[in-house]
């Protein structure tokens, strides 16, 4: 059924457009608009925060964090799992407003709310299990008492592709640690954060424990708030550009950071590898969220055998799919963020055509409103070409070729990137010696999707510092120390 228009209205009405500091709604001078990337369309006028505002924000979390690391770890979780329940009871309008403000179709932002929530759920049952350690030293006089902490205030950079799960893949360690927060949002997809932190209120947070600020001056803010002494713990996800710049600014306060970057995730099929499963898992990788995902895969590297009927395969379903509007029926690929997503990609993909490369489909961005780029499918990309060294952000499936497992390995690891790969074999030997070998912090095998709240995310190399999820997702909230207890 289509979407009522007023629907959008209530929707975007009952969302907050201020500031959250210190549990309190702070309006500014300024605002910065919100657009729907379909359309073009101005949704919503959201606050514009200064500096001053955002160290506000910090001052908040800081006056704050003694109390809420003081808190019960049973009620932090139930906090946790209260505000994942809500989420869950308020999916359908939190999909609405996410595809409004990022353009991806509804059921994927249906998906987005449920995974999204599972990190608060995940977490709610984490803060509950943080242990230390007891022992006796060697020379038996002294024991040794080892304890977890929160470190402190934090400051998370969020980015547009995915604005609800970003968010609490990191607000919700923090929380179950006994962190407070500041949150700063895309100035692109603000509205969900905001969103879900007036859930987090609702579902029993106290104030200044969860801080968010919208901004359209993003370094001046984040350089204010990661100047200042009271932060301790700085986790950014989006370009490896800007996470590189964020380190550097980190270093005069050492502060603990966590970096999910940039990926060029290679997608290998090898000689033995089912190609139904093969074709089936390259659609998952390469169009989910359209391709604006740092997990799309972005280089598709395939046994020469295979390499054609392969290409041929995936262009005909990516043909296949349905372009439109995000809140339309059946749509299944909707607009990009902005226009200079499209730019980007027309240059990558004249630069492969230019090399040698065939487009099977697409290959040209549509000549409507709104920023649509169709699915495309290159075969027989040269080695060198620009599109399959950087990072794609867009529903383009670059195709090349190996003949070994060396050289498949070999370009798979050829690069500055580590996040993701995915590999496609029906042998276990095989499966487990490319799994080894892959350069990256995640590998699937057989499956185009790796995402997981109960699981450790992020990357090597230039793709990152840390992990998000799992069990492991905690400690990057958390401290050592020790205690020497002489007897």
């Amino acid at each position: 059924m289509a979407v009522r228009a007023s629907d959008i209205s209530r929707v975007i009405g009952q969302v907050p457009k201020d500031l959250l500091i210190g549990g309190k709604s702070i309006s500014t001078a300024s605002t910065l608009p919100v657009e729907n990337p379909a359309t073009g369309e101005t949704i919503a006028e959201v606050a514009d925060a200064t500096a001053d505002q955002g160290l506000r924000a910090l001052e908040a979390a800081a006056d704050a964090q003694p109390d809420w690391a003081a808190t019960e770890p049973r009620e932090r979780g139930e906090i946790l799992r209260r505000a994942f329940e809500l989420i869950g009871e308020r999916a359908d309008d939190i999909a609405l407003l996410m595809t409004l403000e990022m353009g991806k179709p509804l059921a994927e932002s249906r998906t987005e709310v449920s995974y999204g929530a599972e990190f608060l759920r995940w977490f709610s049952e984490e803060a509950v299990r943080i242990a230390g350690r007891y022992a006796v030293a060697p020379s038996g006089g002294t024991r040794l008492l080892t304890m977890k902490q929160p470190v402190g205030p934090v400051f998370a950079i969020t980015p547009w592709n995915f604005p609800l799960a970003m968010g609490t893949r990191k607000i919700g360690p923090a929380l179950a640690a006994g962190c407070t927060f500041v949150i700063k949002p895309a100035a692109l997809t603000p509205l969900t954060t905001l969103a879900v932190a007036a859930i987090l209120a609702e579902a029993g947070v106290p104030d200044g424990v969860l801080n968010v600020i919208t901004t359209s001056s993003s370094g001046e803010v984040s350089s204010a708030i990661i100047a200042d002494p009271r932060l301790r713990k700085l986790t950014f996800t989006g370009s490896t550009e800007v996470g590189r710049k964020l380190i550097e600014q980190s270093a005069k306060q050492v502060l603990k950071t966590s970096m999910e970057l940039g990926g060029n995730a290679p997608f290998l099929v090898f000689s033995d590898a089912d190609l139904d499963a093969a074709v089936d898992g390259a659609m998952l990788a390469k169009m989910r969220n359209i391709g604006e995902a740092c997990t799309a895969a972005n280089r598709f590297l395939v046994h020469e055998s295979m390499a054609e009927e392969f290409a041929t395969r995936l262009a005909g379903q990516m043909a296949e799919l349905t372009i439109g509007t995000g809140t339309d029926d059946g749509v299944q690929v909707g607009p990009l963020i902005e226009q200079a997503a499209i730019d980007k990609i027309d240059e990558l993909v004249s630069d492969a055509v230019d090399s040698g490369a065939t487009i099977l489909t697409g290959g040209e961005a549509l000549d409507r409103t709104g920023h649509f780029y169709p699915p495309t499918v290159l075969s027989r990309v040269p080695a060198g070409c620009r599109i399959l060294r950087e990072e794609i952000f867009g529903p383009v499936a670059p195709v090349a070729t190996f003949n070994s497992d060396e050289e498949g390995l070999a370009l798979a690891n050829d690069t500055e990137f580590g996040l993701v790969a995915y590999a496609y074999t029906q042998s276990l030997s095989r499966a487990v010696r490319v799994a080894e070998a892959l350069q990256t912090g995640m590998v699937g095998i057989n499956q185009g999707i790796v995402s997981n709240p109960a699981a450790p995310f992020g990357g090597v190399k230039a793709s990152g510092l840390g992990r998000e999820g799992g069990p492991e997702g905690i400690e990057e909230y958390l401290e050592t120390k020790y205690v020497g207890i002489k007897l």
